[in-house]
């Protein structure tokens, strides 16, 4: 299991697993969009590079969460495909990656997301794999 949904009151709340910090985030990253956008009806004639630094594996996958958002909000970039996530350790955590998708429309947008929340946020090796518990204000 890639990730998986959590009954939430007011927000959108995943869990995500990975066997490696990369995993991780490339699945956290389907678990957003199949979260906020009907997938299957994006087209994949665009492109979108996450950079992202961090000082911690938590905030690494904070801050490539946020640029999805960004992107997300500002771009109306919807993303449907993982073509890579790389992760390079050293004192800063650096995360690039490619994500093929296509423009939102409203037709295809379930529920627009709101922010990354920082509440109960974790991300922790476990069981000899990676484990991150993500919620979104909606």
């Amino acid at each position: 299991m890639r990730y998986r949904f959590i009954d939430h009151t007011a927000d959108v709340a995943f869990e995500v697993f990975g066997n490696s910090l990369e995993e991780l985030i490339e699945n956290a990253t389907y678990a957003f969009y199949e979260a906020f956008v009907y997938t299957e009806k994006l087209d994949e004639n665009r492109v979108l590079n996450v950079n992202v630094e961090a000082d911690s594996p938590d905030y690494l996958l904070y801050n490539w969460l946020s640029k999805l958002l960004i992107a997300f909000d500002t771009e109306f970039f919807g993303g449907k495909t993982v073509e890579f996530v790389k992760v390079e350790e050293g004192e800063i955590l650096k995360a690039t990656g490619k994500i093929r998708g296509g423009t939102l429309r409203p037709e295809i947008v379930k529920v627009e997301p709101k922010a990354i929340t920082l509440h109960n946020f974790v991300v922790e090796k476990k069981n000899g794999g990676w484990y991150a518990y993500v919620v979104v204000d909606i």
